[in-house]
């Protein structure tokens, strides 16, 4: 293909995942600090993580992109000022940023940081991306509620320089650019603060209001109804549409998701981009194969989102349940010379098992666990503790950063 390869976007919610994240392909990674961003309930990186993780990713030609997105009240803005101040010293690749005010500051407080505009600032127009761009920003995130129609007539409309950026997988949010007040009105956790709850997915029932107190629920199957939840995202078939349409970075949405998935997902997005630029031909051959790999993480069934549309009720699941074709056992932390491999556990398994292992470049390694001791040298038939760490000993060596995972006990 003639155009420019597409950034690929990857979430982080952690220092392990971030690493994970650019070992298993992501161009850019974006992470949050412990305040002033919307995924307040994920792990979050403190000061030494932020600058340990920065200089990770940038020893590894990958860049990161800090959020602070939340719409702030003035009870905010001088703590906002100091985490700006702070940011400037650790010098992420860019700032995501969707508040008028907070922008103002940044540009003040951090001019060696790019600003990329959130998608929660509802950028659904070009005017809106042109007036940013005049204002210095060099990216807007684009409002998930555009057909990708819609972007092609915004990027017509932009002159050379400013990106647009796009979710191309993901949990998707029923509210209009996430601007939701369910959760504020039912717990008195401000969405737009960092704290939903996730109302949306959520079982509700109808009430008549000549029958108070009487719950009528909306069958739609054995579950129940889920009249808010909605499909995961998942673009991975349609890349070059999103590309012809001048996307320049795919975003995967996850910032409190595990490093099983963050792993399987920009690892199958790598392939499709790398296989794309290389042979449009292949990456046709390949569809299902993406599709496949993609599932192999707990997901909610896929849908297209608003690209060729406003979606139908086949947008929305009608049921709470995840999709979770694999358990995340554990990632390697270091191979000893004696070929046992350390790691924390995540799930438990036995030895005896088969289990995978993910390698960047495609592969699953499927391999038999051998042995299994504590830190303290004590064998194990299993390790059923989580968060305990292990030493393993597999039918073949792995290496530092490998993810272990193995398909998840079927239910009937």
């Amino acid at each position: 293909m003639r155009t420019e390869k597409p950034e690929l976007l990857a979430p982080a919610a952690n220092l392990e995942v971030l690493k994970t994240a650019v070992r298993y392909g992501a161009d850019a990674v974006y992470i949050g600090g412990n305040e002033f961003g919307l995924r307040a309930k994920a792990d979050n990186f403190d000061h030494d993580e932020m600058k340990e993780g920065i200089e990770h990713a940038h020893a590894h030609g990958v860049k990161v992109h800090v959020t602070v997105n939340i719409l702030a009240h003035n009870s905010d803005l001088k703590g906002v000022a100091e985490y700006l101040k702070e940011l400037s010293d650790l010098r992420p690749d860019a700032l995501i940023i969707a508040d008028p005010g907070i922008f103002t500051m940044a540009k003040e407080l951090c001019p060696g940081s790019d600003i990329h505009i959130s998608t929660q600032a509802n950028n659904t127009n070009y005017e809106t991306y042109r007036f940013w761009h005049r204002l210095g920003a060099k990216r807007v995130v684009a409002a998930r509620e555009l057909t990708l129609e819609e972007l092609s007539g915004i990027k017509e409309k932009l002159p050379e320089g400013p990106e647009i950026e796009s979710f191309v997988h993901g949990a998707m949010c029923i509210s209009y650019s996430g601007r939701c007040l369910l959760s504020n009105y039912f717990t008195g956790r401000d969405a737009n603060h960092g704290e939903c709850a996730h109302p949306c997915r959520w079982k509700y029932s109808v009430v008549e209001e000549t029958r108070p107190g009487e719950y009528i629920p909306v069958y739609e199957n054995e579950r129940g109804t889920y009249l808010f939840s909605s499909k995961d995202l998942c673009m991975i078939e349609h890349l070059p549409d999103l590309i012809k349409a001048g996307v320049s970075s795919l975003k995967i949405e996850g910032r409190m998701k595990t490093a099983l998935y963050v792993a399987t997902v920009t690892r199958a997005y790598r392939m499709a981009i790398d296989d794309l630029f290389d042979s449009p031909s292949v990456y046709e051959e390949r569809l299902g194969r993406y599709r496949d790999e993609v599932s192999k993480c707990t997901h909610r069934p896929f849908t297209t989102g608003f690209y060729y549309g406003k979606p139908s009720e086949e947008g929305v699941t009608y049921d709470d349940a995840y999709v979770n074709e694999y358990r995340y056992l554990g990632t390697i932390r270091d191979v000893g010379s004696d070929g046992f491999s350390l790691f924390e556990q995540k799930n438990k398994f036995r030895v005896g098992d088969t289990i995978e292992v993910m390698k960047p470049d495609g592969r699953d390694l499927s391999l038999e666990v051998l042995e299994m001791k504590a830190g303290d040298g004590t064998p194990m038939d299993s390790c059923p503790h989580a968060s305990q760490p292990v030493y393993v000993r597999l039918s073949e060596v792995p290496e530092a950063g490998d993810i272990m995972r193995m398909p998840a006990p079927r239910s009937f």
